[in-house]
């Protein structure tokens, strides 16, 4: 058996859940799946095998929603009501056009500004090629809508074919709002026509409101903190608000789960005393990862992991088999060079920065690395498997 496990390292499995609804005992469906799914194909579990949760089914559980008239009621009570700048929203309509409705339903009117060519996650309203050709600077310039569309014409997106510039007028205006679109770059382009702002970026926010607050806005509220607390009865998320939300029905968003570190614990410990291994749990969203065709970064959820367990902080800590071979080793050959590898890496520092052995290798936050391998793994349509079981993933060459 030890031989024959030699010659596998990661392996990744989907698994099967039941359909997870609010008030399930998730700790126990996921333990019980992943313990059936061992005895079922025939394996066993092992000391840091991880078990990671898609997000999604964490919110379900927690019953974590709210709707349109939330999402409204919360931007008048922080923003007044009257004309609001929405500013660098992604391009998506599962991710930000419930919560546009919900902006929109809650003010007179929205000056909604675009980034360009893309948004925050690589979603392309024009090429810089386009870009280059119109003599347009995107770091300085101020486009109008009008003049985009002299400059540009309607772009599609090549993955949805939506016309991301006009759904996103046209939903506003039959949410009950004026509209008024442009095109910046630069933060402070809003102030020009408002100075009570929601910015809508995931991963710039903090700077954002930095550069806002700085140059003079009355409010700057980010997406963050929009249904940071319950609204009439309403799901929430203290931490991110309505970043990390999808959406559920045409009037309602899955806001992204709550807090879920004890879910994580109870389940390592369910497996703990069921089995007597001691595993790694994480609750992962989307992977950290681009795609070189559509240039889209895949985070659009504001972390990779909301919750995990101890023994996945850190970041790798790993030596390069190919520049051992070919550097400090380059004349062995055969077993001298397996024992030769396998004793630096046996002997290899706590901390491998800085070290030439160590350079070409991953120095990325474990959780996103593992979320990004349980992001693929799981996908995102009709798998059913929203749990995924990752084995061998700490094993090294000497194993």
């Amino acid at each position: 058996m030890d031989k024959k496990e030699r010659r596998v390292g990661t392996v990744s499995r989907g698994i099967r859940c039941p359909i997870i609804r609010e008030g399930d005992d998730l700790a126990l469906i996921v333990t019980d799946s992943v313990l059936e799914a061992a005895e079922y194909e025939g394996f066993e579990l092992r000391d840091k095998d991880v078990i990671s949760i898609t997000e999604s089914i964490v919110a379900r559980s927690q019953g974590n929603y709210a709707s349109v008239d939330a999402i409204a009621a919360d931007v008048k009570a922080k923003l007044g009501g009257e004309t609001v700048g929405v500013i660098f929203p992604i391009l998506s309509r599962n991710r930000f056009a419930i919560c546009l409705r919900g902006i929109a339903k809650g003010c007179k009117k929205v000056v909604l500004m675009l980034s360009y060519p893309s948004d925050e996650v690589g979603n392309e309203l024009v090429s810089l090629d386009k870009i280059d050709e119109a003599g347009v600077n995107p770091y300085s310039d101020v486009l109008t809508l009008e003049r985009y569309r002299e400059l540009f014409g309607e772009n599609l997106h090549p993955f949805t074919g939506v016309d991301y510039v006009a759904y996103y007028g046209d939903l506003i205006k039959e949410s009950g709002a004026e509209v008024e679109i442009i095109f910046a770059n630069q933060p402070k382009a809003i102030l020009d026509y408002t100075d009570c702002i929601i910015n809508c970026d995931i991963h710039t926010r903090a700077r954002t409101k930095r550069i806002l607050k700085a140059a003079g806005a009355k409010i700057v509220c980010g997406l963050d903190e929009i249904l940071n607390a319950p609204v009439n009865g309403s799901g929430c998320n203290e931490k991110y608000g309505l970043l990390g939300s999808n959406k559920s029905t045409e009037d309602t968003i899955k806001l992204f789960p709550r807090e879920c570190k004890q879910l994580v614990l109870d389940i390592q410990k369910n497996i703990l005393d069921r089995t007597g291994k001691h595993v790694e749990v994480m609750v992962y969203g989307d992977g950290a990862f681009k795609d070189p065709q559509g240039k889209i970064w895949e985070l659009a959820d504001p972390v990779v992991s909301p919750a995990f367990t101890d023994g996945l902080v850190g970041t790798p800590n790993e030596l390069k088999l190919k520049y051992l071979a070919d550097n400090d080793f380059k004349d062995l050959s055969g077993e001298a060079l397996k024992e030769a590898i396998s004793k630096s890496i046996r002997e290899k520092d706590g901390n491998l920065v800085g070290n030439m052995a160590s350079q070409g290798t991953t120095p990325r936050q474990l959780t996103d690395l593992i979320g990004s391998l349980c992001d693929l793994t799981s996908g995102s349509g009709d798998k059913g498997t929203p749990v995924v079981l990752i084995q061998g993933y700490f094993d090294n060459y000497t194993n």
